[in-house]
C-alpha cells in the first residue's frame, strides 16, 4: 500500500521544481504517469515508449525481466524517462514517498540533460519523438496486415534489421548535416585503385581512359560506416522492406545519444537528486532512508562499472573544484568519452579504487591498478569500451556491381571479433543484401575473411 497521495506527490514536485530552477536546471515540461510494476516491466521492454512495433524480441524481454523480478534477481528502475518534449516519466506506484521524492528530482536532471546536452540537440528532434515512434508503430503493423507481405517477412527483415541496427552513422553532428547536403560516396576504381571521385581521375586520362571506366561496374565506397543505409539505397530490396530499415535506422540513431552519455546523465541526475533533497529540508525518517537509497544508487559494484557512480564522483569532484558553472558547461559539450578523458583523475581512480583485470579461465588476473602509468590505462580503456565503442565498427569497403558482391571491412582496434557472433551477424546482412557478403577482420594477429558461405555453414549453437 503507497504511503502517499497525489496531494502529496504535487507538494515535492512543486518544491523540488522550484530547487531545479533556482539551481539553474533548464528543462522541457514535464509530465508524470503513475504505474504498477507489470506497467513498468512492460516500458521497461519496449524501451520506455508508450508506442512501438511488435517484435518476438521485446515478449523475450518482458518474460525475462518478470522472471527476474518474481524471484528477486533483480529490481525494477525507480523511474523511466522518455527524451520528448515535453518529457514523460514514469514514477512505480509501489515505491515509498521518499523514493518518490528522489525519483523527482532525478527526473528534472535527466529532462535537463535531453535538453540541453549537444548529442540530444543536434541527434534527435524530441518534439517529434512519440509521434515517431507512433508512426513507426503503425507502418509496421500496416505490412503485418498486408496479406502480399504478412508478419513472417516482416518479422524477418526486423531480425535481420536488428542485427546491424547500430551499424549506422556514429557521429551525431554529423547526421543531419549530411541528410541535407550528402556528398558523393562512390568512385569508380581500376586496378583497386582508390579516386575520392571520377571528376579528379577524369583530368589525368584520356577521354577513351574515363570512357572506360565509367561502364565498368566496379565501385569503392569510401569505406562507408553506414550500413544500414547503404543497404536502403544500394540493395535489391522491396520499398516495403527498406522503409522497415529506415524506421529501424532512425531508432537506433534516436538512441545513440543515449547510449553516448549514460556515464554522464545517470551521474548528472545523481548528483542534483542528491543536491536538491539536500537542500528539501526533509523530515528525519525521510531523509535517513534518502541517503540510504542515494548510497545504493551510486555504490560500486564488485566486477563492473556503476555508471552512476562514476558519473556523480566526477561531476562532484568538478563542482568542488571549479563551481557549478564548470559542470553546466561539461554537461552541454561533452559525452562519455572525452568526459572520461578529460575528467577522470588519477586522485579519482584511487578514491574510487578502479582496476583492470582480465579473465584466465576460471580466474580473474588484475593486470592495471591506479597507480601512476596505470591510472593511464585504466582511463583508455574506458574511453573505448564506453557507449557506442562497445559496438564493432564495420565498414563498406568494396562493391562490385556486376555480380552485387560486397566486401565488408571490420575496423580493427586491438579487439578481435566473437566469431560466432559474427558469423550469425553476417547472415542477417546476407539475408538483406540478397548477394555475396564477405567480412575482413584480423584474428590472432592475422588477417581473416569471413565469406557468406563459410557463415551459413556454422551456427553460434554448434
Amino acid at each position: 500500500m503507497a504511503d502517499f497521495s497525489i496531494r502529496d506527490l504535487e507538494y515535492w514536485n512543486e518544491r523540488i521544481e522550484k530547487l531545479a530552477k533556482d539551481y539553474g536546471l533548464n528543462y522541457y515540461n514535464q509530465e508524470f504517469e503513475i504505474v504498477n510494476y507489470e506497467d513498468m516491466i512492460g516500458y521497461e521492454s519496449y524501451i520506455g515508449m508508450p508506442s512501438h512495433y511488435p517484435h518476438w524480441s521485446y515478449g523475450k524481454s518482458y518474460e525475462r525481466i518478470k522472471t527476474l523480478h518474481k524471484y528477486n534477481l533483480t529490481g525494477l528502475p525507480y523511474e523511466m524517462v522518455i527524451n520528448s518534449n515535453p518529457c514523460i516519466a514514469y514514477l512505480m506506484k509501489d515505491n515509498s514517498l521518499l523514493v518518490q521524492v528522489l525519483t523527482i528530482a532525478h527526473v528534472y536532471a535527466h529532462n535537463d540533460f535531453f535538453k540541453n546536452n549537444r548529442l540530444f540537440k543536434l541527434g534527435t528532434k524530441a518534439e517529434y519523438a512519440i509521434e515517431m515512434f507512433k508512426n513507426h508503430a503503425d507502418r509496421i503493423r500496416e505490412y503485418i496486415s498486408d496479406p502480399s507481405i504478412g508478419y513472417v517477412r516482416v518479422e524477418k527483415i526486423l531480425n535481420s534489421a536488428h542485427a546491424i541496427k547500430f551499424q549506422t552513422e556514429r557521429v551525431v553532428e554529423f547526421q543531419n548535416r549530411r541528410e541535407e547536403k550528402e556528398e558523393p560516396k562512390f568512385a569508380v576504381t581500376e586496378n583497386k585503385k582508390e579516386f575520392p571521385n571520377l571528376e579528379r581521375y577524369s583530368n589525368n586520362k584520356s577521354e577513351e581512359e574515363v570512357k572506360e571506366v565509367q561502364q565498368d561496374n566496379r565501385f569503392f565506397a569510401k569505406q562507408e560506416e553506414d550500413l544500414l543505409k547503404f543497404i536502403i539505397e544500394n540493395g535489391r530490396l522491396q520499398d516495403w522492406e527498406k522503409d522497415i530499415l529506415s524506421i529501424v535506422r532512425e531508432e537506433a540513431q534516436y538512441f545513440i545519444p543515449q547510449i553516448e552519455t549514460k556515464i554522464m546523465n545517470e551521474g548528472w541526475a545523481s548528483f542534483w537528486h542528491y543536491n536538491i533533497l539536500n537542500n528539501l529540508e526533509l523530515p528525519q525518517n525521510m531523509h535517513f532512508e534518502f541517503l540510504r537509497k542515494h548510497n545504493e544508487v551510486i555504490r560500486p559494484l564488485k566486477s563492473s562499472i556503476n555508471p552512476y557512480y562514476i558519473g556523480f564522483k566526477i561531476f562532484e569532484n568538478l563542482k568542488n573544484k571549479f563551481g557549478f558553472e564548470k559542470i553546466f558547461e561539461v554537461r552541454q559539450t561533452e559525452r562519455d568519452q572525452s568526459f572520461i578523458r578529460r575528467y577522470l583523475t588519477q586522485e579519482l581512480c584511487c578514491e574510487m579504487n578502479l582496476f583492470e583485470y582480465v579473465t584466465t579461465g576460471n580466474d580473474y588476473m588484475i593486470s592495471e591498478v591506479s597507480d601512476d602509468e596505470g591510472w593511464k590505462k585504466i582511463r583508455e580503456t574506458l574511453c573505448n569500451t564506453v557507449g557506442i565503442g562497445s559496438i564493432p565498427i564495420i565498414l563498406v569497403n568494396d562493391w562490385n556491381k556486376n555480380d552485387n558482391t560486397l566486401e565488408l571491412k571490420h575496423e580493427f582496434d586491438g579487439r578481435e571479433l566473437e566469431l560466432g557472433y559474427a558469423y550469425e551477424t553476417l547472415k542477417h546482412i546476407v539475408d538483406l543484401w540478397n548477394g555475396k557478403v564477405s567480412l575482413s577482420t584480423q584474428l590472432e594477429g592475422k588477417k581473416k575473411t569471413i565469406n557468406c558461405d563459410e557463415a551459413k555453414r556454422i551456427s553460434l549453437y554448434g
